[in-house]
C-alpha cells in the first residue's frame, strides 16, 4: 500500500511535468519554420513548405487542447496520455513528411520517465512501438526506392522493425529499471519523511502535554533515566541537571520541598521520593502518588507519571510533580466527618464506634479502658405527649451532659434513638457515672424542663480478660439495671413503662 505522502507526491509531479510538457509543445511550434529553413537550404530535400506548415498547425493544435487539459485538470493521467500521444503523433507526421527523426522514437517514452509512474512508461512504451510499426509499414516503399539493398517493402519492414524491437526492449529493460529504482528511492524517502513527522507530532504533542501540566502544578519536574537527568518545567529556561545515581537519593527540586514538609512526615516522604527506587517501585505502572503536609501550604500531593517505558516495563523518562490538595483533603476530611458524625448530636455515630471498636480488638485492652453505656428514660412518652422537638431537646441535653462530664478524658458515641455509649480512659468511672448523673438533675430545657438518664459502665479493671464486646454487654446491663433502680424508687410500674419507653 503506497503511504499518502507518495501518492500526493505522484500527483503533484504528474502536474508539473504535465505543465512542463505543455511548454515543450508550445516550443515545438519552431519545428515547422526550422524545417522550412531546411528545405530551403537543400537539407531536406524530400520535403515541402506544405509539410513544415502542416506540422506547425498540428504541433500548435495539439498544445492549444493540452493547454486546456492542463487548466482543467493539471494532475490527471488523461493529461499526461494526451502530451505523450501528441509528442508520438509529431515525430509520425515527421516521418512521413520525409524529416529523418529515428533517434527521437525513444525521447517519447524516455520522457514518460519523469512521470515515475510505471504504467505511464509503459503505456509511452507500447504506443511508442505501435506508431512506429506504422510509421514503417507506410514508409516502407518510400525507403525501398532509395535503399537499393532491399528488395521488397517487407524485407525493409522486417530489418528497420527488428532494430527498433530489440532497441524498445533494451528500452523497456532499462527504462523499467529506472522506474522501479525512482519508485523505491521516493517511496522510501516519504516513508521515513512520515515517520519523521510522526515522531515530530509526538515530541510536539508530548511538548504541549508537558506545558499543560506545568501550567496546572506546582512543580513539575522531567526525569530521564537513560541519561540521569532532571529538568524543571516550570523554568523560564528549562535546564538539564545531572543526577549522580551512585551518591544522590533525591533530585535537586525534592531537596528543596523536603524542608518544608513536617517532621512526621519526613521519613515516609524521603522514602516515596527516593529516585533510585523509583524504576523498580513503577514497573510496570503509569502512576504512584502519596500526599503530605508542607508547613506553611497544607496538604500536597506528590506524584510519579510514566513517560516512556523500557523493554523491561520499567520507566525510562519520568515525570515527577507536586499540586496543592488542601482545600480537596478539607472537603474529604468533612466528608468523614459527616459520615461518622451525628447530625443531631453532633457526636460521634454507631459506625464510627465500630472503627474504634476494631482498634480495640486488635490488641489487650489498656486497664484504664471503661465502656459508658446510657439511655434517655421516657424518650417516646415526651415524643407522644410533646412533640419531636421536645424529644430532639432531651437527645441533645442528654450528649451535653456526657460531654461535659467525660470532657477530654474520652469519646462520646449516639449509637440510637436515645442509646448512647462512651469510650473512656479513667481509674473512677464511677465519679463520671455520679457526674454525669449530677448534670442532668440540674439540667433544664427549652421545651422539657427534666431529663433522666441512665448510665451504666464496665471497667477493664474489674474485667481484666474481658474483651471489648464483652465490656459492651456488660456496661448495657448495668444500665438497664440503673434504669430499673430509678423506676423501682420512682414507684413507675415497669411492665407499663417498658411498653411505652424504648
Amino acid at each position: 500500500m503506497l503511504s499518502s505522502g507518495y501518492q500526493r507526491f505522484i500527483v503533484s509531479n504528474r502536474e508539473r511535468i504535465n505543465r512542463y510538457l505543455n511548454r515543450a509543445l508550445w516550443f515545438f511550434i519552431i519545428t515547422g519554420p526550422a524545417l522550412a529553413i531546411g528545405v530551403a537550404a537543400g537539407i531536406f530535400p524530400d520535403t515541402d513548405y506544405s509539410t513544415c506548415l502542416i506540422i506547425t498547425i498540428l504541433v500548435a493544435a495539439l498544445a492549444a487542447v493540452h493547454l486546456i487539459l492542463v487548466k482543467r485538470i493539471p494532475n490527471s493521467m488523461v493529461t499526461s496520455v494526451f502530451a505523450l500521444a501528441a509528442l508520438d503523433a509529431i515525430l509520425y507526421f515527421m516521418e512521413i513528411g520525409h524529416v529523418n527523426v529515428h533517434l527521437l522514437w525513444f525521447f517519447v517514452p524516455l520522457l514518460s520517465i519523469l512521470f515515475c509512474d510505471k504504467r505511464l512508461f509503459f503505456y509511452a512504451l507500447i504506443m511508442n512501438y505501435i506508431v512506429m510499426i506504422g510509421t514503417t509499414l507506410e514508409m516502407a516503399p518510400y525507403y525501398v526506392d532509395i535503399i537499393v539493398s532491399f528488395d521488397s517493402t517487407r524485407s525493409y519492414f522486417l530489418d528497420t522493425m527488428g532494430g527498433y524491437t530489440i532497441e524498445m526492449l533494451l528500452m523497456a529493460m532499462s527504462g523499467f529499471l529506472i522506474v522501479k529504482l525512482t519508485e523505491k528511492y521516493f517511496k522510501e524517502l516519504f516513508r521515513q519523511q512520515e515517520i519523521i513527522a510522526s515522531q515530530e507530532k509526538s515530541e510536539q504533542e508530548r511538548i504541549e502535554v508537558l506545558d499543560s501540566m506545568a501550567e496546572i502544578y506546582d512543580n513539575v519536574n522531567l526525569i530521564s533515566f537513560v541519561d540521569n537527568t532532571e529538568m524543571s518545567l516550570r523554568d523560564d529556561e528549562p535546564v538539564k541537571h545531572a543526577i549522580d545515581m551512585e551518591n544522590q537519593t533525591h533530585t535537586l527540586m525534592n531537596q528543596r520541598i523536603m524542608k518544608q514538609v513536617i517532621p512526621d512526615q519526613l521519613k515516609s516522604f524521603l522514602e516515596f521520593t527516593n529516585i533510585t527506587t523509583v524504576p523498580d517501585r513503577m514497573k510496570n505502572k503509569k502512576i504512584i502518588s502519596a500526599d503530605f503536609i508542607d508547613m506553611t501550604a497544607g496538604w500536597f500531593r506528590a506524584q510519579y507519571i510514566t513517560v516512556e517505558t523500557a523493554p523491561d516495563g520499567r520507566p525510562s523518562v519520568v515525570i515527577y510533580t507536586t499540586r496543592n490538595v488542601d482545600d480537596e483533603k478539607r472537603r474529604e476530611e468533612h466528608l468523614v466527618e459527616l459520615s461518622m458524625t451525628d447530625e443531631l448530636t453532633k457526636l460521634l455515630n454507631r459506625r464510627s464506634l465500630e472503627m474504634d471498636f476494631a482498634e480495640l480488638r486488635k490488641g489487650k485492652l489498656d486497664a484504664d479502658i471503661v465502656l459508658f453505656s446510657a439511655d434517655v428514660t421516657g424518650l417516646k412518652t415526651v415524643n407522644d405527649t410533646k412533640g419531636h422537638a421536645a424529644g430532639d431537646d432531651l437527645i441533645i441535653g442528654a450528649a451535653d451532659c456526657m460531654t461535659q462530664a467525660i470532657g477530654q478524658a474520652g469519646k462520646v458515641f449516639r449509637v440510637g434513638g436515645d442509646e448512647f455509649m462512651a469510650i473512656v480512659h479513667t481509674d473512677s468511672p464511677e465519679s463520671i457515672r455520679e457526674d454525669i448523673n449530677n448534670k442532668t438533675s440540674n439540667w433544664r430545657g427549652v421545651h422539657v424542663d427534666k431529663l433522666v438518664l441512665a448510665v451504666g459502665y464496665a471497667s477493664s479493671a474489674d474485667h481484666p480478660d474481658a474483651t471489648v464486646d464483652d465490656l459492651e454487654h456488660i456496661a448495657d446491663a448495668d444500665m438497664y439495671a440503673e434504669k430499673n433502680r430509678y423506676y423501682r424508687e420512682s414507684g413507675i410500674d415497669r411492665r407499663r413503662s417498658a411498653r411505652i419507653d424504648s
